[in-house]
């Protein structure tokens, strides 16, 4: 695979720009609607009555851990392969003063072929909305998934801002560069076709994926990911993703920032090259994870298939009278089908 620096920023054609944006601007805006009747599934209280803990300062009362920034990426909602019940689930067991959405939220390009969308999508979305209404500021960063939201910067979606990149001051005073990262991937940029290709292999490999866990969750095996697994073990994807950080890495030394914030190669990774930190906050259909900054000006990579598998194991825990007690439409630690 190609790796590179990234050009001048090409012109978007007006047809992909009009595609999408109107499409997900218009569903916001009828999910930012108020609805007596839905009730999110894994909370108590309908979705159009106030929630004080949705986002923004943190109430004495909550027990929730609260954040200074949330960075998500890749959660590719509109395709089988999105964790979007873990995915709710993580964003109603926090609040935060800013939430990234770093690209890939929306699969545009599974909507021009196969487009898949349930309640939890929908909830995702909503809850979402509700982190922005009760103070939260969202940033959403288009990737190459949802492209058409390209070209709208500047744009606010239900109180959702469309931004092509930002920089983020920690508490630490350093600076951090937050794109996609799809343009330092020469496949992506200049062999359209072939990224798309790919797209396809790999949906073929998640929906192997499932199938494997299918059959580990039988025998009473934890989630695993066969498509993680493949990656780490092929030697081209290894150095791929190895070149893809150390490119992203020099480009924000030469912006002369303190460190770059990042999603597209679903590998969630903190290190340094040199003085530059690199970050990226992994994806939501393999390893569902997501990188937080605490309030203490910390960054961690939260891994949260495995923070529900321990929750439900010591719920279920012998002496502890909670077996078989689990919440309905709590999300569990399996591939989605």
């Amino acid at each position: 695979m190609i790796v590179m620096q990234p050009p001048h920023k090409a012109p978007m054609k007006k047809t992909e720009q009009t595609l999408l944006f109107p499409l997900v601007s218009g569903a916001l805006e009828k999910l930012s609607e108020p609805n007596p009747k839905h009730v999110e599934p894994s909370g108590d209280v309908p979705s159009s009555q106030p929630d004080p803990f949705a986002g923004g300062v943190q109430s004495p009362r909550s027990k929730k851990p609260h954040y200074r920034a949330v960075f998500v990426s890749d959660t590719h909602l509109g395709t089988r392969a999105a964790r979007a019940d873990l995915l709710l689930d993580f964003l109603k067991s926090m609040t935060c003063d800013k939430l990234f959405l770093v690209g890939d939220i929306i699969d545009g390009w599974q909507l021009k072929s196969r487009w898949y969308w349930d309640t939890t999508h929908n909830d995702v979305i909503r809850r979402v909305l509700k982190m922005a209404k009760h103070g939260t500021e969202v940033i959403y960063i288009p990737g190459n998934h949802d492209e058409g939201l390209r070209g709208f910067e500047g744009y606010n979606m239900a109180g959702v801002q469309i931004a092509e990149e930002t920089i983020y001051e920690a508490l630490s005073g350093k600076r951090y560069w937050v794109l996609h990262g799809d343009k330092f991937d020469g496949v992506v940029k200049y062999a359209k076709w072939l990224a798309h290709l790919g797209d396809h292999a790999y949906v073929m490999l998640l929906r192997l994926n499932t199938m494997v866990n299918w059959a580990r969750h039988k025998m009473g095996y934890p989630y695993w990911s066969l498509s993680s697994y493949l990656k780490h073990k092929v030697k081209n994807a290894v150095e791929y993703i190895g070149k893809y950080e150390e490119a992203v890495a020099l480009e924000a030394e030469r912006m002369g920032v303190d460190g770059v914030i990042c999603g597209h190669i679903h590998h969630a990774e903190r290190r340094f090259f040199g003085k530059t930190e690199y970050m990226n906050d992994g994806d939501w259909v393999e390893s569902c994870t997501a990188l937080v900054e605490r309030m203490d000006g910390a960054f961690e990579i939260l891994h949260w298939a495995d923070e529900v598998r321990a929750r439900h194991e010591k719920s279920d825990k012998p002496g502890t009278g909670r077996k078989g007690r689990r919440k309905p439409g709590a999300p569990v630690p399996v591939a989605a089908e």
